[in-house]
């Protein structure tokens, strides 16, 4: 990638108004949004950017990441692929956008203390629809495959109560 389109792309990645970096621990220096209560509250999860323009995100397993097997619940592994749907698309996304269609094969379990990791890509941007696909992995072992389609939406203006 040469230099003019990598310092596009990491712009393009870093747009987000609810954007926040890490500061401390582990995932210093890695980036997270905000906006999204159930991510939030679900995670933390973070993503990064490599000076390749490559996307990495990822979150530690913690006791309430688990179901009752003690192995990271299923919901939690989708909804993390879903915040790295969302973060693989990024640089593409240019505003907000909703999934439309996700699809996912689970592989393999993780657990308590396992580090989860998300790399994936792009695999077509039109004007309205963004097609990605990515793996989770913890080490050697893969966990999950996802596949996922997100909209570009509009924001639509405020309507004004006070006109007729």
């Amino acid at each position: 990638m040469n230099e003019l389109a990598n310092t596009a792309l990491k712009t393009a990645f870093n747009r987000r108004p609810d954007l926040h970096v890490e500061t401390e621990g582990e995932f210093a220096g890695w980036r997270t949004w905000t906006r999204d209560s159930f991510e939030t509250h679900t995670g933390p999860f973070y993503h990064r950017m490599d000076e390749t323009g490559r996307i990495t995100c990822a979150f530690r397993v913690g006791k309430k990441h688990l179901n009752g097997s003690g192995n990271v619940h299923g919901g939690c592994l989708m909804t993390f692929a879903d915040y790295s749907l969302f973060a693989l698309a990024g640089p593409v996304l240019q505003g907000p956008g909703v999934t439309v269609s996700f699809s996912s094969e689970f592989l393999d379990a993780a657990r308590e203390g396992d580090l989860v990791e998300c790399t994936g890509e792009i695999t077509r941007a039109g004007g309205s629809l963004i097609f990605v696909r990515g793996m989770l992995t913890s080490g050697e072992r893969a966990l999950l495959t996802f596949s996922g389609t997100i909209k570009r939406v509009k924001r639509k203006p405020p309507v004004d109560a006070s006109t007729p």
